[in-house]
């Protein structure tokens, strides 16, 4: 029986316990920025740290960060053999449990070929993948350490921006020296056509807040001569774009890097169909910027969105009044070319030539936890990997995509001085940050394969 035979083999009988395993850690509510969470964070970690020790991994650390602890783990015993550090998080957003349909968000269940609860996908089930990627490459090879060197840093606080990271970065550094890293924390394009991502887009937060009477007060006594500030920032959001959906940013797109023909031609060949598109991405609709395609805007074209929006009274008995206030969320999201200081300082000047007098403003932009655009360099490490996706896939293609997020890839490829390769088995249908997240079990199975053929094609780069 050969390798490819053994993993498979090894993963369809390991799945119930691989979910039983994966179900009992989502279990544990490590939600991210919420203050009477956060002892949960301590119990996501302990929790990983002990899988981590039962795979075999001789070296298990929890690094404190500035949000939630991080867990380390390390199991080097080929000197010869690339190094590899895997990148993930145990945080997991906050959950609206109302909304959700399927479970409760901390308590899944499998239906339909799916396992639902928060963290399924996002990104507890990318790790999962990884650990048993890790039991099944030691099965099929029949050897008692991996074929190459691999070293784990699993965050506590990415759902909250990262903001421990970079000091954890300086002060581990010696400890997480590897020759490249595989980051997971990302998209596949479709269940059934597996790609490869290679880019990751930055992306930089604010907050605008627009000051209009000096309290809230009563519509019938001012109404038609105070100045409203919900009408001021609706105007000011409708000219962030034009007619043809740019963004409106003076300089914006100067440092914007043109599709190459080769980036064109890989998104091109991915198979893409709008209804198609619509039903998974639960969209009424397909927007943006003229002349490009949706894959092109979505991994190869900034954007700019309103993430939350507030003023009077939106929950409750509406008073009548005039809001004193009103304010937008902002996500922007970079692509390679731009620097997130550059762009937050266009937003600034935009927004002061903008808005009129009559009002006041605040306006506070997320620079400290803000993340840039990542692509990842042609090397062997993406070649092992797509060779990797076409067995544990079982596909005879393997496309090429981008992430339409953000993530600390730029920070750990410059912090290390290695290439950033990406493999994730998230979904766009997977509802990430949503109501009824979810893991598509097959799409998992098949990173769990992916993962353990990866570690034996690396192993072959001797030397």
């Amino acid at each position: 029986m050969d390798i490819d035979d053994g993993v498979r083999d090894y993963v369809d009988v390991h799945t119930p316990l691989m979910l039983e395993r994966l179900t009992e850690w989502v279990r544990i509510p490590s939600v991210a920025g919420v203050p009477e969470r956060k002892h949960n964070l301590t119990r996501s970690a302990n929790w990983l740290a002990g899988e981590l020790r039962d795979v075999g991994f001789p070296t298990t650390e929890i690094w404190d960060g500035a949000e939630g602890p991080t867990v380390f783990a390390e199991w080097s015993e080929s000197p010869d053999a690339p190094t590899i550090l895997i990148y993930s998080h145990h945080d997991v957003r906050a959950v609206k449990e109302e909304n959700w349909d399927q479970t409760s968000p901390f308590d899944p269940v499998p239906r339909d070929g799916r396992l639902y609860g928060r963290g399924s996908s996002d990104a507890k089930g990318q790790v999962m993948a990884h650990i048993w990627g890790l039991r099944a490459h030691l099965h099929a090879t029949g050897r008692t350490a991996p074929a190459v060197n691999l070293k784990v840093i699993v965050e506590g606080e990415e759902e909250a921006g990262s903001p421990g990271l970079a000091d954890i970065l300086r002060e581990h550094r010696s400890q997480l020296e590897a020759d490249a890293v595989i980051f997971s924390d990302t998209l596949l394009w479709r269940a059934g056509h597996p790609a490869l991502c290679t880019s990751i887009r930055g992306m930089l937060g604010a907050r605008l807040e627009v000051y209009g009477p000096l309290t809230d007060i009563h519509s019938g006594a001012v109404s038609g001569t105070a100045p409203n500030p919900a009408f001021e920032l609706s105007h000011v959001l409708a000219q962030l774009h034009d007619q043809k959906g740019r963004i409106t940013l003076p300089g914006f797109y100067d440092d914007v890097e043109e599709i190459s023909s080769r980036r064109r031609a890989e998104l091109a060949a991915l198979p893409f169909d709008a209804e198609d598109w619509l039903e998974r991405s639960h969209t009424r609709s397909i927007g943006g910027e003229e002349g490009y395609t949706v894959p092109e805007r979505l991994w190869e074209r900034p954007a700019v969105e309103v993430i939350a929006m507030a003023a009077g009274d939106p929950i409750g008995v509406a008073r009548a009044a005039v809001p004193s206030m009103a304010s937008a969320d902002l996500s922007i999201r970079t692509v390679s070319g731009q620097k997130v200081d550059e762009v937050a300082d266009q937003l600034r000047r935009w927004v002061a030539a903008t808005i009129s007098d009559r009002y006041a403003y605040e306006l506070s932009i997320e620079t400290e936890t803000a993340q840039e655009a990542y692509r990842t360099p042609d090397c062997a490490y993406v070649d092992a990997l797509s060779v990797a996706m076409a067995k544990g896939f079982g596909a005879s293609d393997v496309g090429r995509m981008g992430n339409a997020g953000g993530g600390p890839a730029e920070l750990l490829s410059s912090a290390l001085n290695v290439p950033v390769v990406f493999f994730g088995t998230g979904l766009v249908e997977d509802n990430w940050h949503d109501s009824d997240e979810s893991v598509n079990i097959d799409v998992l199975k098949a990173g769990v394969a992916t993962l353990a053929v990866l570690w034996d094609e690396l192993g072959r780069q001797r030397g």
